[in-house]
């Protein structure tokens, strides 16, 4: 069976579709929040953090990559969906609640705006329990969500900056390129690291056996992430907006510097952990020894996969990538299996795993085979 992942094209298509239908509200939100030129100044430095954020996302990303289609539907769902749950929310707060702007702000924005972007990785997890292996995971979907929302509520906040009707500045370029270094430069992180704690907690549920800790981390991170949120928004009513540079020094930015030593710990501990699980697997006879050093280390899956292209063009090249992620879902599975943490079906997922390295290996032969006068592709 040669197919990357048994994914779910329903969940997919129906995240994009509610999306897309968010998206039209979004726009008219968008529309009515000043004028077009706005907008796209707006837009335009929004987007500048997008994209070296994203490729850190990406990085963290590289040894079990979580599948496109979902990312982009993570994506989508922070910059249209969560953003459009969280304005209904905080206006019905407003308007009939009667919720001052300071409460709104402090506390409200942050409950609402992390459960809504939560609202994805829940979703995810009833759906797709599949695609979440453990804490790295939730980090990078939280953050691939938390970047679609920090996309658009920076072109709202942008806009009204250049248009001078956010009250703290005279609009102009010198208005907008003010916030523009407080959101995008000083703080691109901010809402990506802030669900991340949720993801964080669904990802250890996920890989622990205690019914407790299972129920109870999910929650604790999300309660982690509103108040790193919390603090982050009522810094600003501190002592004239001062507070806010108070708390990003001594706050935020410890935080967010632990949050970085966490997810590069987590991202070097998949190495050990795949190894230690193929390694387990081969002497079951599930994978041969010899290939599993070209699928933990990542300098050597790229040279794999150079060396199939050399030999065997675009068809050597997608028969080892086939090879290589089926052996890196087959590992990642046989370690929950090892935990006890095993989703119901890995049975039949990890047969279908196995199916697909035995239908590739025979099209492949890996550097040092060929380099011995092996078979070639």
């Amino acid at each position: 069976m040669p197919v990357r992942r048994h994914e779910s094209v329903a969940f997919t298509v129906v995240v994009c579709v509610i999306a897309a239908l968010a998206a039209i509200p979004i726009a008219i939100v968008m529309a009515l929040s000043g004028e077009p030129q706005a907008l796209v100044f707006g837009a335009l430095f929004a987007l500048v953090p997008v994209g070296p954020v994203l490729a850190c996302y990406m990085w963290l990303d590289r040894y079990e990559p979580e599948p496109r289609a979902l990312l982009t539907a993570g994506l989508m769902w922070g910059a249209f969906v969560a953003t459009l749950l969280a304005l209904v929310v905080q206006g019905l707060g407003g308007f009939v609640g009667g919720i001052t702007d300071s409460t709104m702000l402090a506390v409200v924005a942050p409950f609402s705006e992390e459960a809504t972007k939560g609202l994805f990785l829940v979703l995810l997890l009833i759906w797709r329990r599949q695609e979440f292996d453990g804490v790295l995971d939730g980090i990078v979907y939280a953050g691939v969500i938390g970047i679609g929302f920090a996309f658009t509520e920076n072109i709202l906040y942008l806009a009204a900056a250049y248009n001078g009707t956010d009250g703290s500045n005279p609009g102009g370029f010198s208005g907008l390129g003010v916030l523009f270094v407080l959101r995008c430069i000083a703080s691109p992180f901010a809402h990506p690291l802030f669900t991340a704690f949720t993801g964080i907690g669904i990802g250890i549920a996920i890989s622990q056996r205690s019914t407790l800790v299972r129920i109870l981390a999910p929650i604790v991170g999300y309660l982690c992430a509103v108040a790193l949120h919390a603090a982050w928004n009522g810094s600003t009513l501190l002592a004239d907006g001062a507070g806010f540079i108070i708390v990003y020094v001594i706050v935020m930015i410890p935080v967010f510097l632990m949050f970085v030593g966490v997810a590069i710990w987590v991202r070097t501990r998949e190495r050990r952990l795949l190894s230690v699980a193929l390694r387990d697997a081969a002497q079951r006879g599930l994978i041969p020894a010899d290939d599993i050093e070209h699928i933990v280390d990542l300098r050597a899956r790229r040279q794999a996969r150079q060396h199939a292209r050399q030999y065997g063009g675009r068809a050597g090249h997608h028969a080892m990538h086939e090879y290589q992620q089926a052996a890196v879902e087959l590992g990642y599975l046989h370690h929950r299996v090892l935990r006890g943490t095993a989703p119901s079906n890995f049975a039949e997922r990890g047969q279908r795993f196995v199916e697909t390295m035995h239908i590739n290996r025979p099209r492949i032969a890996f550097p040092q085979v060929a380099a011995s006068g092996g078979r070639h592709l």
